[in-house]
C-alpha cells in the first residue's frame, strides 16, 4: 500500500512539473516570437511595441519611481472596493434570510441590478461623489456587490432543510440557527465568492480610473492611448496582471487555509 502510495505521489509530482514546464515553454515562445515579430517589424512596433521595449519601460519608470504611485493608488482603490463588496454583499444577503418576505420584494431587482452593466453608472457616482478615490471605489462596489449577494443568499437558502428543522426542534432561536449553522455552512463559499471579486474589483477599478481618475494604472493606459505611447499601456497591462495574480493567489493561499480549518471542525 505504501509503495503505491508512493508511486502516486511521484506520478502527481512528474505530473506537475511537466505541467509548468509545458507553461513556462509557451510563456517563452510566445515572448520570443513577439521580440521577433517587433523588431523585424512583422507587426507594427508603434502598435503593438516588444517584450524588451516594455522591459525596459518598466524599469526606467520603478528607478524613477514614478511608476510605484500609479501601482499603490490603483491597489488601495481595488483593496477598499474589494472589501466593502465583500462586505455589504455578505450583509445583503443576510438581511434576505433574516427577512423572507424582504427577499421577495428585492428578488426582481436583484435580477435587474445583476443584468445591468454597472459600470454604466460611472457618471451618475463621478456626478454625485466628484471626481476621485470615492467615486472609484462605488463603482467597484456596485461592480461587486450584487453578485455577492446573490452567490452567498443562494448558498444560505440551500443549506439542507432537514438540518434546520432538527436544530428549530432543539429549541433554537433564529439567531442561533444562522450563527450555528447558516453562517458556517456558507463558509466555503463565501471564501470562493472572495476569489470572484478580486477579478471583478479590478475590472470596476480600471474602468473607473479611465472616466475620472488622474492617477493610478487605468489612468496610465488612457494617458499612453491618448499619447499614442501603446507601449506604456502594454506596460501597464503588464503590471495589473502581475499585482491581480499576486492578489488572487493571496485569495487563494487564504481560502485554502481557512477551508481546511472548517473541515477539520
Amino acid at each position: 500500500m505504501e509503495e503505491l502510495y508512493a508511486k502516486h505521489k511521484r506520478s502527481a509530482r512528474h505530473t506537475s512539473i511537466a505541467a509548468l514546464m509545458t507553461q513556462i515553454g509557451i510563456l517563452v515562445i510566445f515572448l520570443g516570437l513577439w521580440e521577433a515579430a517587433g523588431r523585424s517589424k512583422w507587426i507594427d512596433p508603434l502598435l503593438f511595441s516588444f517584450p524588451s521595449k516594455l522591459a525596459d519601460q518598466l524599469w526606467r519608470t520603478m528607478v524613477d519611481g514614478s511608476l510605484w504611485p500609479h501601482v499603490g493608488a490603483t491597489v488601495m482603490e481595488t483593496i477598499a472596493g474589494f472589501a466593502l463588496g465583500t462586505l455589504v454583499g455578505t450583509v445583503l444577503a443576510a438581511l434576505l434570510w433574516w427577512f423572507p418576505f424582504l427577499s421577495r420584494v428585492l428578488d426582481p431587482y436583484l435580477v435587474v441590478m445583476n443584468s445591468m452593466p454597472k459600470v454604466a453608472l460611472g457618471p451618475i457616482f463621478i456626478v454625485g461623489l466628484g471626481p476621485g478615490f470615492a467615486s472609484i471605489v462605488a463603482i467597484t462596489l456596485m461592480v461587486t456587490v450584487i453578485i455577492t449577494t446573490i452567490n452567498i443568499y443562494n448558498r444560505f437558502r440551500e443549506i439542507d432543510s432537514g438540518y434546520i428543522k432538527v436544530v428549530r426542534l432543539f429549541g433554537a432561536s433564529r439567531l442561533q440557527l444562522f450563527r450555528l449553522v447558516i453562517l458556517p455552512g456558507s463558509f466555503p463559499v463565501i471564501i470562493a465568492t472572495l476569489k470572484v471579486n478580486v477579478g471583478l474589483a479590478w475590472v470596476g477599478v480600471i474602468v473607473g480610473e479611465f472616466l475620472v481618475a488622474k492617477i493610478g494604472l487605468g489612468y496610465q493606459i488612457i494617458y499612453g492611448f491618448q499619447v499614442f505611447n501603446f507601449t506604456l499601456v502594454l506596460s501597464s497591462l503588464v503590471v495589473i496582471g502581475v499585482v491581480a495574480t499576486m492578489m488572487y493567489q493571496l485569495v487563494a493561499w487564504l481560502e485554502k487555509r481557512l477551508t481546511e480549518g472548517w473541515r477539520e471542525r
